[in-house]
């Protein structure tokens, strides 16, 4: 009987599951949330790293740097754009700077305007002035030709046109120099060169800037404290005296400089002859109004001569006469 009760319960009941349960360990949980609370920590360090860094900067730093740091800081972003004053007021994101502008030369209180006016766009050479300088080469080019003192020199009458105008250089030769060694007094072929050149700048409304040049020995006789300085402003003065003999009118001289050796047409010989020279620049206009523009003015007034045009301090400079009295 036990028998037949095994087999009807085996045909009519299905066994039961197994159930099997697992454990989760704690190296599962670090595995769940990963590693970000390193990176969290490694930037907390950072910061305070940075803090106790910027800490250190600043107690090391002096007042005025400190002050500089915070002027920079404050400066506001519309200057740095090219804005001005009513376009910052316009957007009230935009910080007021407080600094001073460091390329602000002028004194006073340097807050009203950081942004620099614009530069003045350099003066061009107008064609009709570049017509009349190279009209007057072309003579000065002829006139050497058919007067046989000039045709005699040529070989030292340099003319060239420059960004600045027409230059006439007058150069030494190694056996024919316009100057006895260490003098100012030129040699009577220098002076017939001169004064048949001044005439004919008159020809031309254009201001005449001199300038003398030497070579560069030394020069070591003469007065204590003389040097080529001296020597070469004293030539171009007396280049200056001859082209006024020769018909040139003085209000054309707007300068008379001595550059001594500076600017040498073969710098690589000391005692090259063309070196020393006489130069004659005939300004153009763009060049004129740039020497006047760096003088203050910001116009040329061509009615007025070149020396009423420069302020004069003669009279400041006039000796002072005492009268003496009686005790």
């Amino acid at each position: 009987m036990m028998s037949d009760r095994k087999s009807r319960g085996s045909q009519g009941e299905t066994p039961a599951p197994v159930i099997v349960r697992r454990s989760k360990k704690g190296g599962d949980h670090g595995a769940h949330h990963g590693g970000a609370w390193k990176i969290a920590y490694a930037d907390f360090v950072t910061a305070m790293m940075a803090f106790f860094l910027l800490m250190w900067l600043l107690g090391s730093t002096s007042k005025y740097d400190k002050q500089g740091i915070e002027d920079y800081f404050n400066t506001p972003l519309s200057a740095m754009l090219g804005g001005n004053d009513s376009t910052a007021a316009a957007r009230p994101s935009v910080v007021q700077g407080g600094g001073r502008d460091v390329s602000d030369t002028r004194p006073g209180d340097g807050k009203k305007s950081q942004i620099e006016p614009p530069a003045t766009a350099a003066p061009t050479v107008s064609p009709a002035d570049a017509a009349r300088l190279q009209q007057l080469k072309a003579k000065l080019t002829a006139l050497i030709e058919q007067s046989p003192t000039l045709k005699a020199f040529k070989d030292q009458i340099r003319i060239s046109i420059t960004n600045e105008g027409l230059r006439i250089e007058i150069v030494d030769s190694q056996n024919r120099p316009m100057f006895p060694s260490g003098s100012s007094k030129l040699q009577p072929y220098a002076v017939t060169i001169l004064t048949q050149i001044g005439a004919a700048l008159n020809d031309v409304e254009n201001r005449v800037s001199i300038a003398g040049h030497t070579d560069a020995v030394m020069f070591a006789a003469g007065p204590e404290g003389y040097s080529n300085w001296e020597l070469s402003s004293e030539r171009a003065n007396a280049a200056r005296r001859a082209l006024v003999a020769g018909g040139m009118h003085a209000d054309k001289v707007l300068q008379v400089r001595g550059l001594a050796d500076v600017l040498p047409l073969n710098s690589r010989v000391t005692d090259e002859p063309t070196n020393r020279r006489i130069s004659i620049l005939v300004l153009n206009k763009a060049a004129e109004l740039a020497f006047f523009h760096d003088g203050g003015r910001t116009a040329i007034d061509d009615s007025v001569p070149a020396s009423s045009a420069i302020p004069t301090v003669a009279g400041r400079l006039q000796p002072v006469s005492f009268t003496r009295r009686s005790p």
